[in-house]
């Protein structure tokens, strides 16, 4: 649901920044106006990420290798991060520079009916993009607030067309206010600080898809609610007495591995206990279907071993032995 709703999204603000782009092109041209010509070039930005998202979902598709046992469903975390790149250097630094240009050598704005018109025509085709975002967004956002879908969310497609249609329609808005100062004092200096915050505004929401990215990239655990199916499916109450310890790891943004140490009775046969775990490895698709990756492990619960806590050094990225700090 979530590839099939991002790619929708993806291909609809696709569309619409390639047909913008042209448009500003055309006003900057007549124009010579610098918001119009870092509008341009935020459009165009734009129209590269949506192609990086679809080439990285395209991708993530391809199956298991033996080099690569897990799949290929981190490459949608690397094309979004390479987005959030594109959008801070492309977008937002290029933006900068040309505000501080026109800043610096401001110039009469000329045409002025082009740039006008054509911001006017690109906040309705960047609405149509964003309410299309928010649509498919809400099918999998559910009760969550924006923030923590944004924050939350493992398809990295959406988040990443949401805060890419937001920056675009606020700076569209600051592209029209600072051609319409620009226009109303004139002073073309109001376009350069236009184009100032338009950079300023890019560059912000490239480093918050960087982090979301990033910790994408790092390994992510399973959603608390996730989580929770999981563990009770894992229980029977009858050979699978409880979990000593689990984790989860999201290999895709539908793909989940789960690896978890079960106590199990001591008096079961071998039989007995493969039989069981065969049931909690179904039990756990059955509740989680993206849970497609389990290894369980059977193991004797002790008291004596629980109170103790979890062992540092057995955690990775846990404390570093003395010997190997040397």
């Amino acid at each position: 649901m979530s590839a099939s709703g991002g790619t929708k999204a993806i291909v609809a603000a696709l569309a619409a920044n390639l047909a913008i782009a042209v448009a500003k092109f055309v006003a900057f041209v007549f124009s010579g106006s610098s918001s119009m010509l870092a509008e341009s070039v935020h459009s165009v930005a734009d129209s590269g990420n949506q192609a990086l998202l679809l080439v990285g979902g395209k991708k993530a598709q391809r199956k298991a290798t033996p080099e690569h046992p897990f799949g290929y469903g981190r490459e949608r975390y690397i094309y979004a991060f390479l987005v959030s790149i594109v959008l801070f250097s492309v977008g937002g630094m290029f933006a900068l520079y040309e505000g501080y240009e026109k800043i610096k050598h401001p110039h009469e704005l000329e045409h002025w009916y082009w740039p006008v018109g054509v911001l006017v025509f690109a906040i309705i085709a960047e609405s149509f993009s964003f309410r299309t975002a928010i649509k498919e967004s809400n099918v999998l956002r559910g009760h969550r607030s924006w923030k923590e879908f944004v924050r939350h969310a493992k398809a990295p497609e959406l988040p990443v067309v949401l805060l890419e249609d937001l920056g675009a329609l606020v700076g569209l808005v600051l592209a029209l206010g600072g051609v319409g100062l620009a226009l109303a004092t004139g002073d073309s200096v109001w376009d350069g600080i236009g184009t100032l915050c338009i950079g300023v505004l890019l560059i912000l929401i490239a480093l918050v898809l960087a982090a979301e990215t990033k910790s994408l990239l790092l390994g992510e655990a399973a959603g608390v609610e996730e989580t929770r199916k999981i563990e009770a499916a894992v229980v029977d109450g009858d050979t699978v007495t409880r979990i000593i310890h689990m984790r989860t790891l999201h290999l895709g943004p539908e793909e989940l591995l789960v690896a978890a140490k079960i106590a199990v009775r001591h008096d079961e046969t071998a039989a007995e206990i493969a039989a069981a775990i065969d049931a909690a490895e179904s039990r756990i698709r059955d509740a989680v279907p993206i849970a497609r990756v389990i290894y369980l492990e059977p193991d004797i619960y002790s008291e004596t071993e629980a109170v103790k806590g979890p062992d540092p050094e057995a955690t990775p990225g846990g404390p570093t032995q003395p010997d190997a700090a040397h």
